[in-house]
């Protein structure tokens, strides 16, 4: 029975793969939203690399290569979100309160209202509640066959059989799916018809926030650390939007809430997402109501999981520590001879990697994003429908180059310099150096420790 399953997985993942050219490049390409460009961490990966529309296993080798040509890889560490997945519940149930409203209540002659009231259907269910979809694990079998074809020294058959590639997941569904369908990726190109799928799970690494006691009780819980977030719901700007909204759709403007605004935008999101459709929902942004619902979700990722909270940061320092344990292993493993480890591929969430990029100082403004900031922070660079699409991935690839080992960091498979280090692939020591205050302190237990947990009751 295991044969046949694993020769069932074999066939599927080498007929998607042999399809994959043909079904981006050949088939006509699906409209595009006027407003795709905004969908936050809602967002296509190819809609962060185009290039991947026209075919989805190209690798920009004009942008992928050594620091020179004395330099070859040894060593690549990838940290990446999971796939494209369905809804939450949460928003699920938002999404049918919309829809109920809208059927019952829109009194628009629009053609497309029409259409979500007489022809789509609510097929989105509870159960779904962030499971990863097929598209989800197509993300990652198409990522790992670009990055094995970008670093086939590190990422390599022989590696995988000489047990020299670590795969390593959050505990999450999504997560373990999505590593395994990296897993299928390779198998494919590797013509691997029966091989067990290995990895690890570690939520210390990969969900660190859950286990971040300061971060669970002064965020998570906290009522206040999102304030931002919440003035912003109340603003002219959206208030602006949930009126046209409520025109467009003929519907009392006190119906149509904050939250049925972004429950219809996700609507268009994941629509767009999972089935490459231009959906009704669409109808009901333009590209400034987009900016507005895009700067609303900016605002909560900043204020939960990066800049607006130091300790959002600071909830990494476990994830950012272990990067360079690995990356000092390569060095020491070098200089005897043998590396034991080619590649490690960890798979999380965007609140795994966005809180890392932060730490490391990356996309971090001159000015807070605030409530009313939002015709002021129009050039911003923390901007998550760039940073954090469906499928992100930061890879930090270590190469022995003549002068030393040099460091390069890739965002989305695009070379990024490290913040306030002007060359673009650094020596490893000039990382080091530069993060020195970082890697000799941030202590995870330290930073995340309750203060709570020091107060003393006197009544007891």
């Amino acid at each position: 029975m295991k044969s046949i399953l694993s020769n069932r997985k074999f066939l599927i993942t080498a007929l998607s793969i042999t399809l994959a050219r043909f079904s981006y490049s050949q088939l006509a390409k699906p409209s595009v939203p006027a407003i795709a460009n905004y969908f936050g961490t809602k967002s296509r990966y190819e809609d962060v690399n185009p290039h991947l529309l026209d075919d989805i296993v190209s690798i920009n080798k004009s942008l992928l290569g050594p620091p020179s040509s004395n330099c070859h890889a040894v060593h690549l560490t990838a940290v990446i979100r999971h796939g494209t997945r369905y809804p939450t519940t949460k928003n699920i149930k938002r999404m049918i309160r919309l829809y109920d409203l809208i059927a019952s209540a829109a009194t628009s002659p629009q053609p497309w209202v029409r259409e979500i009231k007489t022809e789509w259907k609510m097929w989105y269910t509870e159960d779904m509640d962030g499971k990863l979809v097929e598209r989800g694990r197509d993300d990652h079998r198409h990522l790992a066959i670009r990055l094995s074809k970008s670093f086939p020294t590190l990422i390599s058959k022989e590696n995988l059989l000489n047990n020299n590639l670590k795969f390593i997941t959050s505990s999450k569904h999504r997560c373990i799916d999505s590593i395994q369908a990296f897993q299928e990726g390779l198998f494919g190109l590797w013509n691997m018809e029966d091989y067990d799928f290995k990895h690890t799970v570690d939520d210390t690494l990969m969900r660190f926030f859950d286990h971040c006691q300061r971060f669970v009780e002064d965020i998570e819980n906290s009522k206040t650390a999102l304030k931002e977030v919440s003035l912003f719901k109340s603003s002219a700007e959206m208030g602006i939007v949930q009126r046209k909204i409520a025109d467009k759709l003929q519907l009392p403007h006190s119906l149509v809430t904050a939250d049925l605004v972004e429950a219809a935008f996700f609507l268009c999101s994941y629509e767009f997402a999972i089935k490459s459709e231009n959906s009704p929902w669409c109808n009901l942004f333009d590209v400034q109501d987009a900016k507005v619902l895009e700067y609303k979700n900016d605002l909560k990722q900043y204020w939960k999981r990066s800049y607006g909270h130091d300790i959002n940061r600071k909830s990494s320092c476990t994830l950012f520590h272990d990067l360079f344990r690995r990356l000092d292993e390569v060095a020491y493993d070098l200089r005897n001879g043998q590396i034991k480890k080619t590649a490690t591929i960890q798979v999380g969430h965007a609140e795994t990697l966005l809180p890392l990029l932060t730490l490391f100082g990356f996309f971090r403004d001159n000015k807070p994003l605030t409530a009313e900031d939002f015709s002021q922070q129009q050039n911003r660079t923390f901007r998550t429908s760039q940073i954090v699409p469906y499928a992100a991935n930061l890879v930090f690839v270590l190469y022995d180059c003549s002068d030393g080992l040099r460091l390069q960091f890739l965002l989305n498979e695009k070379p990024m310099a490290f913040p306030d280090i002007s060359t673009p692939t650094p020596l490893y020591d000039t990382v080091r150096k530069h993060y020195k205050e970082l890697l000799d302190g941030c202590n995870f237990e330290k930073e995340c420790a309750s203060p709570k947990a020091n107060f003393k009751n006197s009544e007891l």
